[in-house]
């Protein structure tokens, strides 16, 4: 699909609203954002319903002649409005939310008009069909709406009337823009993975509905299920050709896909401050190797060789990981209580184990936000990969698969990471607009990783090793993602980089460069980036307070501002969490 739809999507995986709120600027403030999210149901209903926008679930994306101009006039009605709107807000709060809003709206129209200049449209039919359809049969979703699933299915197949096969339109979106001189075709080795994991994605539509007790789906399944193995037989017929062999996107479209993560630098400034960030952290993590090798009786004192021992007398497996983790995680809460981190919720966070389209979907670790407009008591959980078994009964293993490794993945994911900035976008009452659209890479990552970093220092010491080597990969991430994208790295030499310095294995290291050349462009530099904003506010916070600061009620009061920009939640930290620490 095309980039744009990257923030779409980003609307839809971290979404909130408020709930009981009494501030009467909230109010004002959704009553603005109902114009985005009513855009937002016009253009992916798919992501709108999960999002929590009801008489969706039936819905699906309209890839029709005219899709870019539909949707540009759309968009642009919107950031009009909008500027009308804040001519005439008073609330200063309502009027950063309305900045929020139109920032998004023209960021948006800038992003969707680039691709439409610069990049044959392309789509992944199998993935887009499967999320569709895995956004509405899942355990947190009610079981009266699963029927709309069949539905939903069965106008993706075009059996209900005034309805096209969505294959068929996927083709025709590409195919009206053949003859377009110097448009820039989808990168090879995207287009061949897509390929190799499509069959996963069309059988995992099928396990899902064999989940349920829903009856009747299985011809138009079937019906579906061809046609997208006929999709994929063209895209190797008609796209492949038209694939380009470099990665790199046009410079101008980079630099947008920075911006669109949160990331307000050139990537010649990224690659300098996370060069040096790199070698600080570098020599942290040599300075703390020897203590564990003492410690674990290892013979070695070099820090690769020292997690690679790690790596393999602590592996985990499969059939006791989930076990594993939630234990972690109790271990963790406790120091957050004793150190008074964070103010924890009274419920326990969830964690589970992904399918195996899931796993092909999102190979990583990840948070799993559930309907968050109107949620009714459901909240996210922490999605571990599957595991699968060799031949002679032993369990693969990952990066995040043996002991000292859970530790930090546990802050990072669960808490006090995005589990919890999600789960108090859900609880605080924030506006629409912050819990939405003010989402990006920078905001949400940076916390994540900074979560790690309040842990660290309580972790036993080979958990302690373990987290800032995750934090050597986040900085490499800023410099390599850059790099690559520039030509100033071969994709081989950044992979080389990752596997013997960061020490990361290959499969983890060959979805890193997958995802700085084609998968996601830009996205991986949000986590230093964001990391090192938290750690600007929270010095600077910390030099206006001096002993009157209190790390708990700074860390509540930053997560129950929502998904803000950095430069507004510096404002807020220092025009409202400052001065009500010294009354």
């Amino acid at each position: 699909m095309q980039r744009a739809t990257f923030i779409w999507t980003a609307l839809c995986l971290l979404a909130g609203t408020a709930q009981a709120a009494d501030m009467s600027w909230v109010e004002k403030s959704n009553d603005h954002a109902q114009m985005f999210l009513a855009a937002y149901a016009k253009l992916a209903p798919e992501g709108a319903a999960s999002l929590g926008v009801d008489g969706l679930d039936e819905n699906i994306t309209d890839l029709s002649p005219g899709l870019h101009e539909r949707s540009m006039k759309i968009i642009a009605d919107v950031v009009t409005e909008l500027e009308s709107r804040l001519s005439n807000a008073v609330d200063s709060k309502v009027k950063q939310d309305l900045e929020i809003l139109l920032k998004t709206g023209k960021d948006i129209l800038h992003t969707q008009q680039l691709d439409y200049d610069n990049m044959l449209p392309y789509t992944n039919v199998s993935q887009s069909i499967f999320g569709g359809m895995r956004a509405l049969i899942d355990p947190q979703v009610s079981r009266d709406r699963y029927p709309a699933a069949v539905v939903r299915m069965q106008k993706y197949a075009g059996l209900v009337d005034g309805y096209e096969p969505f294959t068929e339109l996927a083709k025709e979106l590409s195919q009206e823009r053949f003859d377009v001189a110097g448009l820039v075709g989808p990168y090879r080795g995207e287009v061949e993975q897509d390929l190799e994991r499509a069959e996963t994605f069309i059988t995992g539509i099928e396990e899902l509905l064999s989940g349920t007790d829903l009856q009747g789906w299985e011809s138009s399944y079937e019906t579906l299920a061809g046609q997208m193995r006929d999709y994929n037989d063209w895209v190797r017929a008609e796209i492949l050709p038209r694939a380009r062999d470099d990665f790199r996107l046009p410079a101008v479209m980079y630099q947008d896909a920075l911006k669109n993560w949160g990331v307000d630098a050139s990537p010649e400034s990224l690659i300098e401050q996370a060069t040096k960030g790199y070698m600080d952290i570098r020599n942290e993590m040599e300075a703390l190797a020897p203590l564990v090798a003492r410690k674990m009786g290892y013979e070695t004192n070099d820090y690769r060789e020292v997690i690679a021992l790690l790596k393999k007398n602590g592996a985990i497996s499969g059939d006791k990981m989930l076990d594993h983790y939630h234990a972690v995680l109790r271990d963790i809460e406790e120091i957050i209580v004793r150190e008074k981190l964070i103010s924890l919720p009274e419920r326990d966070a969830g964690i589970r184990i992904a399918t195996a389209a899931e796993t092909a979907q999102q190979p990583a670790p990840h948070l799993d936000a559930p309907r968050l407009i109107g949620n009714t008591g459901e909240y996210p959980y922490f999605v571990i990969p599957l595991l699968t078994q060799n031949e002679d009964g032993s369990w693969q293993q990952t990066d995040d698969t043996y002991e000292a490794g859970a530790w930090t993945l546990t802050a990072h994911e669960a808490r006090p990471g995005h589990e919890m900035q999600f789960s108090s976008v859900i609880e605080s009452g924030v506006s629409i607009t912050r819990a939405v659209f003010a989402f990006n890479s920078a905001n949400v990552e940076g916390w994540g990783l900074y979560a790690e970093a309040i842990v660290r220092p309580y972790l036993p010491i080979e958990g302690q090793l373990i987290s800032l080597q995750y934090r050597l990969m986040r900085a490499a991430r800023m410099f390599l993602d850059p790099m690559l994208n520039l030509g100033q790295i071969t994709p081989e030499e950044a992979k080389h980089l990752i596997i013997d310095d960061v020490a990361i294995g290959e499969s983890w290291a060959q979805n890193e460069v997958e995802r700085y050349t084609y998968r996601m462009p830009g996205q991986a530099t949000a986590y230093y980036y964001g990391y090192n904003k938290m750690q600007t506010l929270r010095t600077q916070t910390e030099l206006k307070l001096q002993d009157a600061f209190d790390q708990q009620a700074f860390h509540d009061f930053v997560l129950d501002q929502g998904l803000l920009p950095p430069d507004i939640l510096k404002q807020a930290v220092m025009d409202e969490f400052v001065p009500s620490q010294l009354n």
